[in-house]
């Protein structure tokens, strides 16, 4: 009788395991991590306008937004000969700005005047991928939280006042609205992200509460919106940027 020790085995699976290095290099470029912060605004870019953002020759900038899409950090879309891309989807977003808001944070010469108020812009108000970020943004959240329309216990929660106050607003978020949180990278604060601030975001824009400059993540709040943030919200004047 054979031995149960002589019966040949079957090889060992490979274990996997996530690759964290491999990912991390993908971001440990500068002219990389410049492409995915400037990719937060949500738009699909061309390698020559990602490339003169950045200070790079197309070529360069192409054979980088490579490695990012060979990565899953971008996915691209082409029409024609024209080839864009933009981040991959809302997680790669909300990794992008976690990491920003816990990347050191290092002085950047602010040479001009107006090289200082698009600095002052980005922090107050901007694009997060498909919502809101920046100050006013965490502001916002803040006032939800205080109004009684967010519930932390378990989580980030809309209340049943909550939801009924986001209905008359005219803000759908479905029978269960998501609801989740962004680390916001220049106020190292919680601001609202997931269905119900996409949609948020989106009537304060149809509603031009809030305007998007051009060419850029910065959005403007116009005097509509200072008023409907006021009012239905009661966000102070001084969150709304009254007296600057």
């Amino acid at each position: 009788m054979t031995s149960p020790d002589t019966h040949p085995r079957e090889p060992a699976p490979d274990a996997r395991e996530p690759d964290l290095a491999a990912l991390a290099a993908l971001l440990a470029d500068r002219t990389r991590a410049a492409f995915c912060l400037a990719l937060l605004d949500g738009r699909a870019w061309t390698a020559t306008e990602l490339g003169r953002l950045a200070g790079v020759a197309p070529s360069t900038a192409t054979s980088h937004l490579n490695r990012l899409v060979a990565g899953g950090l971008l996915t691209e879309e082409r029409a024609g000969r024209h080839r864009h891309v933009r981040l991959a989807d809302p997680g790669i977003a909300e990794m992008i700005e976690a990491l920003a808001a816990r990347a050191p944070h290092t002085h950047v010469p602010i040479r001009s005047l107006a090289a200082a108020r698009r600095h002052r812009a980005v922090a107050f108000a901007r694009v997060c991928y498909d919502h809101l970020g920046g100050a006013l943004s965490v502001a916002l959240t803040d006032a939800m939280t205080e109004g009684g329309f967010l519930d932390w216990e378990f989580g980030p929660s809309l209340t049943p006042s909550g939801i009924a106050w986001l209905a008359d607003l005219g803000v759908s978020g479905g029978t269960t609205p998501h609801v989740r949180t962004c680390l916001d990278w220049t106020e190292r604060r919680l601001h609202l992200a997931g269905a119900v601030a996409a949609g948020m975001f989106r009537h304060a824009l149809d509603r031009s509460w809030l305007v998007p400059a051009e060419g850029s993540r910065v959005v403007r709040l116009t005097e509509e919106g200072r008023e409907a943030f006021r009012v239905r919200l009661g966000v102070p004047d001084e969150a709304l940027g009254v007296g600057d």
